[in-house]
């Protein structure tokens, strides 16, 4: 039996941390892809280009981008494993501003020796910053691991008022370097 093909829209989003891809469905979004990093996407042929799906998306990322905005609530069209959709579905309950460590997560998620499975769900988020996966860190409270690249990481954490990110060791890289 063949999956039901939905009709994808897609539009590039300059974001103050640099280009995004933006990607939904008629459930809502389903991917955030920074132009940097290791999980960089780019859009497939069978897409259609248009700005139109993406004006509240757009309209809360600027928002968080200038502080002004702490929890989004566009809807998503995730597709995962049963473990991955938990994972996912607990990063959003982390605060804004908090950060917890992977085996903290696999506590929150009823699985502690899961760590390392939480680590790769973590890293196959497909939409970074409304599924917080940047609130994730190393069990030392280092900056370990982002998809768009320690910079960002680090980035997103400044702006949710975190301060001490700008003095880690992990985190010396300029902006604008790749991790």
């Amino acid at each position: 039996m063949n999956p039901v093909l939905k009709k994808v829209w897609y539009t590039h989003y300059e974001s103050p941390l640099g280009a995004m891809l933006l990607a939904a469905d008629e459930d809502g979004l389903r991917m955030i892809s920074f132009a940097q990093g290791s999980r960089t996407q780019r859009s497939r042929p069978d897409w259609h280009e248009d700005t139109a799906p993406f004006a509240e998306t757009i309209r809360q990322l600027r928002a968080y981008f200038d502080g002004k905005l702490k929890n989004f609530d566009v809807p998503l069209s995730l597709e995962g494993s049963d473990f991955q959709l938990r994972v996912w579905q607990n990063l959003r309950a982390i605060p804004y501003g908090e950060t917890i460590s992977y085996g903290q997560l696999a506590c929150r998620i009823g699985n502690p020796k899961a760590a390392r499975a939480v680590g790769l769900a973590n890293g196959s988020n497909p939409i970074p910053i409304i599924i917080p996966c940047h609130r994730v860190i190393g069990s030392n409270g280092s900056l370990v691991g982002y998809g768009g690249g320690l910079p960002i990481k680090k980035a997103l954490l400044l702006i949710e008022g975190r301060p001490e990110f700008s003095r880690r060791a992990a985190t010396q890289l300029s902006f604008g370097a790749r991790a």
